[in-house]
């Protein structure tokens, strides 16, 4: 079989689209969640613009109100960081990283709780959390007393919720409605009464992997490990994934710029079609044109400006893209996008750019799209 010989010009200008950077009118923030794959939620206005930066007419509060709707939900995932997720999509996010067992490492026990330990904090918290809503306080409170473990209680106070998060994997808790600026967590079925359980790591793959090469593709098998659990999945699982796509046809190999990849069998004739525009985008904090291929994809992000997308505490900078590849950052000072462009980078139009300061600005204020 020949394989597809694609540029990166042409995979960046396909996956713009893709994106929904082009800002197609009626598109929902659902809908944009769903072509992602999830969007990452640590900081909750980033979702929220990420989102709005792929709308024709944007509105602030467009996920927090999907999520209040049922539509999405947010939980830790990909990378152990949280995300929104469409309701529909979670399941197989969430199986794929529960078949890694990453809790079961030598190396995470010694930093956190040992198995056993984990699977009664598991047993106590799915008991607690059948048909409630409790703050992380109360779920603490309830977990101490159901195990008898009050050595429990420092790692579940943490933000950083490094014990919740294989409980999350699993299925067996979500984040539930926010009370004032305090989460709330409960069990999937609480919140959603037709959440189906978590399928076989076999199916989730067989939706998952198809789903992430539709926005972020053509890529390899270690690149979407990247960034499904940042290269921890298990080595024979993945390769089985995508090895059985290959067979029944969904996916085939490609080369972009001499780099082996696969790519939707679907998707090859338009991405060899494709052919990148002038579009300026301002791209949010942690936004997933970045976190998708990851910040070490030197076609996104040159290796020598990396150190300033991927920051201290895992800060990922708002970013500038022209032709697919950052070009710069910015940041909201008062209200006003400041652009800071790299002298290093081919000539930004400055039209592109002056209209989507102006985009910017007028979500940033709360009054939509400019």
């Amino acid at each position: 079989m020949a394989v597809a010989t694609l540029t990166v010009d042409q995979v960046l200008a396909w996956r713009a689209s893709r994106h929904l950077l082009h800002r197609p009118a009626g598109v929902a923030p659902v809908d944009v969640v769903g072509r992602l794959v999830g969007v990452q939620a640590q900081v909750a206005s980033t979702a929220e613009q990420a989102v709005a930066a792929r709308q024709a007419d944007p509105r602030p509060g467009a996920v927090a109100a999907a999520l209040a709707r049922r539509r999405l939900l947010r939980t830790w995932a990909m990378r152990g960081t949280l995300h929104v997720l469409r309701v529909e999509d979670a399941p197989a996010c969430l199986s794929l990283l529960a078949a890694g067992r990453f809790w079961e490492k030598g190396s995470w026990q010694r930093t956190f709780v040992t198995v056993d330990r984990l699977a009664a904090i598991a047993e106590s918290a799915a008991a607690a959390l059948d048909g409630r809503t409790l703050t992380r306080k109360q779920l603490t409170a309830e977990i101490v007393e159901r195990t008898g473990d009050r050595t429990v209680a420092a790692h579940l106070d943490s933000g950083w919720g490094a014990v919740l998060k294989p409980l999350a994997w699993q299925g067996l808790l979500v984040q539930g409605p926010t009370e004032g600026n305090r989460v709330t967590f409960t069990r999937p079925e609480t919140l959603l009464p037709d959440w189906p359980g978590l399928p076989d790591p076999e199916e989730a793959a067989s939706r998952v992997v198809p789903a992430w090469l539709g926005a972020y593709g053509p890529a390899s098998a270690e690149t979407f490990d990247q960034w499904l659990s940042r290269g921890g999945s298990k080595r024979a699982a993945l390769r089985g994934w995508f090895a059985r796509l290959v067979d029944a046809g969904e996916l085939v190999p490609v080369t972009v710029d001499e780099r082996p990849a696969y790519a939707r069998a679907v998707d090859v004739d338009e991405i060899a079609a494709a052919r990148p525009d002038d579009a300026v985008r301002l791209l949010p904090a942690f936004d997933q044109w970045v976190l998708g291929p990851g910040t070490k994809d030197t076609t996104i992000v040159p290796a020598d400006r990396r150190a300033s997308v991927s920051r201290a505490a895992g800060w990922i900078s708002p970013v500038v893209v022209h032709r697919g590849r950052v070009v710069g950052t910015w940041e909201a000072r008062d209200g006003e996008p400041v652009v800071e462009l790299w002298p290093e980078s081919p000539p930004v139009p400055a039209d592109g750019l002056d209209a989507e300061r102006a985009r910017v600005r007028a979500y940033l204020s709360g009054g939509g799209d400019a």
